[in-house]
């Protein structure tokens, strides 16, 4: 079974905000250290979290209301990195902190999220779906065409909308970053994948692995401590810079790591 939510949820939204964060600290620095926090639901919008950027406000003013489509009453707090952390990194990029990271790439995962943003195209609006081998449950805001939906979801069984018509969007449910991540990672140990720089293990591991399991056709395990300049997976060690640079040219062929955050990892 596979769960997947568009771009128009409000926790993708959140996590498509803070990619875009990500996305010009990177134009202003060649390896900043940034982790974005974003909350907004009902009209309000908190961004906490630390930066080597100063980001102006008419920049995340932009941001907000481009992805948004709407003014939202903002509340920005974003402070330098702890020392710490900011040295663990001032002479090469290596593991941002400690963790353990699976993946298993699966051609369902990769199906499920064709099929929901062949739904997308449809209905650009909020959307949450699930995925299993004959049934499928399809939950699209606003009036929607179920012949349709049908047929693009070629499932024995299609549930869509249990409840009814629903309206969806921020104003109904909040959303947060970070939320969605089993919809983001193909049957993996659910790691935080937005608004954070490359030295983060969680966002470069996850990736790295998920890609790498595709294409060596096998499930793949790690783990890091902090400040670990490398990484053994499959008994060959990897420098942890090496596996940065492979996931931002992964990153910059999508588009960056707003466009990222729309679907998560996509093959």
């Amino acid at each position: 079974m596979i769960e997947k939510v568009n771009m128009y949820h409000p926790d993708k939204v959140a996590d498509r905000i803070a990619g875009a964060l990500v996305d010009y600290s990177y134009t202003q620095q060649e390896r900043p250290r940034c982790a974005f926090e974003v909350l907004l639901g009902h009209g309000n919008i908190t961004i906490n979290g630390e930066a080597s950027v100063e980001i102006p406000s008419e920049i995340y003013t932009e941001i907000i209301k481009r992805i948004v489509g709407k003014d939202l009453s903002i509340n920005y707090y974003v402070v330098a990195q702890d020392i710490h952390l900011s040295n663990n990194q001032s002479e090469e990029i290596r593991a941002g902190d400690n963790g353990v990271f699976r993946a298993n790439y699966t051609k369902e995962y990769e199906e499920a999220t064709n099929t929901a943003k062949e739904i997308t195209e449809h209905y650009q609006r909020d959307g949450k779906y699930v995925f299993d081998t004959n049934e499928a449950t399809i939950c699209q805001s606003g009036k929607v065409d179920h012949n349709l939906i049908k047929e693009i979801v070629k499932r024995d069984i299609v549930k869509i909308n249990p409840l009814g018509e629903w309206e969806g969007s921020e104003d109904v449910d909040a959303g947060c970053t970070n939320r969605k991540l089993g919809s983001d990672q193909p049957l993996s140990q659910p790691n935080g994948l937005h608004g954070k720089d490359l030295s983060k293990s969680d966002v470069s591991i996850s990736i790295y692995l998920a890609l790498k399991s595709k294409e060596l056709g096998i499930p793949l395990e790690a783990k890091v401590s902090i400040g670990d300049d490398k990484v053994i997976i499959e008994n060959k060690e990897i420098l942890y810079k090496d596996i940065a640079d492979y996931v931002k040219e992964y990153i910059n062929s999508l588009g960056g790591f707003e466009k990222f955050a729309e679907w998560g990892i996509q093959y």
